[in-house]
């Protein structure tokens, strides 16, 4: 038997519950893993809620999308991953709905697993993928960020937020970080951000623009989402592009060019499955990223590791925002 999270109905923290469940045997196309680290990623939040991209389609459910661990057993018609191989297991392959990584041993489709390079542990090979996939999929292959470029990034301090600073200055562009509180400005200066703007103290718009010269930044990509687009909207250089990741706010989400004049400008949404779902992108992607690593300028930024027993814990501090960097389940 294996300890499995599930929630038997929808709502907070709470309703997670830690099952007895059989993991059984992988079947064609699928690897059972001993899973050693989890990833803890916002879209666990939401569906956990029901408030995801996809609707909870039946109870009990389970959750997780991003794992390392060991092969245990491959099933039918997968090469490549011996019993004993440590592997990552990458988000935006497979639905919560059908499969789910919170536990002790969990089956995923082969096609999700990354072989772990030596070196990588395994609180690092559940901690990386989401966030650089994510950032080097929306800066660089659909924004196209170039050496030179301002970007304005919300939520500099999630994980996403922090993989994105990176990215930028790996390319050579110029990363302002958005962030609601003081207490964070200090840690995001020493990831790279060049300039950090607080949000509950200062006009964000007035002073991006003042940080640009008033020319305002080729891209914002925004987590947040809600009626505060528009306000970032404005910051927004001629033909240039407002990108969301994320809707932290849950609020509906108004297209701004109209309240502002009809400028030039660029709004469109982004999720890792654009990267996931192309193999030649993905290729892209684990090239950029494992280079970063190897190099040391990419690296996981670890918040706080949680025992699995305390996965309600682990979701109410990253609900909390207090967080920087990853939160990772540990087993």
């Amino acid at each position: 038997m294996a300890r499995t999270v599930r929630f038997h109905e929808i709502g907070g923290p709470e309703v997670l519950r830690l099952d007895d469940l059989e993991p059984g045997e992988p079947g064609p196309g699928e690897v059972r893993i001993r899973v050693d680290a989890i990833g803890v990623n916002r879209a666990e939040i939401l569906f956990r809620s029901d408030r995801y991209i996809e609707p909870v389609k039946r109870l009990p459910a389970r959750l997780g999308t991003e794992a390392a661990g060991v092969v245990e057993a491959a099933g039918p018609g997968v090469a490549g991953f011996a019993e004993g191989r440590p592997v990552s297991v990458l988000p935006g392959f497979f639905s919560q709905n059908d499969y789910g990584v919170y536990a002790e041993r969990a089956i995923v489709p082969a096609s999700a697993l990354l072989s772990r390079p030596d070196g990588v542990d395994a609180v690092s090979g559940a901690a990386v993928w989401m966030p650089y996939l994510t950032a080097y999929g929306a800066m660089v292959e659909v924004a196209g960020i170039r050496a030179g470029d301002a970007v304005v990034i919300t939520a500099a301090s999630s994980s996403v937020g922090l993989a994105a600073i990176h990215t930028a200055g790996r390319v050579g562009a110029t990363p302002i970080a958005v962030t609601r509180t003081r207490a964070k400005r200090r840690r995001l200066i020493e990831e790279g951000a060049a300039e950090v703007v607080v949000s509950d103290e200062e006009d964000v718009a007035g002073r991006v623009l003042e940080l640009t010269e008033g020319r305002g930044a080729g891209h914002v990509f925004d987590a947040v989402a809600g009626s505060g687009v528009t306000e970032l909207a404005r910051v927004v250089a001629p033909g240039g592009t407002l990108l969301l990741w994320g809707a932290q706010s849950g609020q509906p989400t108004p297209y701004p060019g109209f309240d502002l004049g009809m400028p030039a400008l660029n709004m469109r949404t982004f999720t890792v499955l654009e990267i996931t779902k192309d193999p030649e992108r993905l290729r892209r992607a684990v090239a950029f990223v494992a280079s970063g690593l190897r190099t040391g300028v990419f690296r996981p930024v670890v918040d706080r590791l949680f025992p699995l027993e305390e996965v309600a814990k682990a979701h109410r501090h990253m609900e909390s925002g207090i967080h920087v960097g990853k939160i990772v389940l540990t087993v």
